[in-house]
């Protein structure tokens, strides 16, 4: 099931403008989209070890990008990210805006290192009106940490990690997937 798809990020993280597409895809996550840039940064860094860190800055960069669009849609369409946030919050608007204003820096932080939907952070962010100059910091903090740590560890154990991907591809597209479902579940839940 999950072959055609691996086939086709390993040719399109060959493509000419699969840059473009990169940053496309860590821009649209962080602020709409529901499927992670990991789907092609993982093949792409896997296809050009020697430009890992190169891809890890294209993706961090457009995602604090993306981070910004969220921050607005939160900040200027409010209306809108209140139905987001309590399609996944059950709670009073104003006790989490309380909470996100005490423990915003440390919400951004974990939750951008993890499969929990980080374009929920910034559509909060925006609707709490957390301070923009600290949502950036954190958001690059963040960010660049995940996608950087991947980017290492692909580089360095590139060849070893590809076979198992390949070996096991079933079983990690499943894994993928049951993780971003997760994702949504704990946000929803908690």
């Amino acid at each position: 099931m999950f072959r055609a798809l691996y086939d086709w990020t390993l040719r399109l993280a060959g493509h000419r403008h699969a840059d473009r597409y990169l940053a496309t895809v860590s821009f649209a996550e962080s602020s709409f989209f529901p499927i992670p840039p990991d789907v092609m940064l993982v093949p792409m860094v896997l296809a050009r070890r020697d430009q890992a860190y190169r891809i890890a800055t294209i993706c961090t960069i457009a995602s604090v990008l993306g981070g910004l669009f969220g921050y607005a849609i939160g900040y200027f369409l409010t209306g809108f990210a209140h139905q987001v946030l309590e399609f996944f919050r059950h709670g009073a608007f104003e006790d989490f805006t309380a909470a996100y204003q005490k423990y915003g820096a440390a919400l951004i932080l974990v939750k951008g290192l993890t499969p929990i939907p980080f374009k929920l952070v910034t559509i909060a962010s925006g609707l709490s009106h957390y301070p923009l100059g600290i949502f950036i910091l954190l958001c690059t903090i963040t960010r660049g940490a995940r996608f950087f740590l991947v980017a290492f560890l692909l580089k360095k154990y590139g060849e070893p990690v590809q076979k198992v991907i390949e070996e096991r591809l079933n079983l990690i597209g499943w894994i993928v997937l049951a993780a971003l479902i997760g994702g949504f579940a704990v946000v929803a839940l908690v």
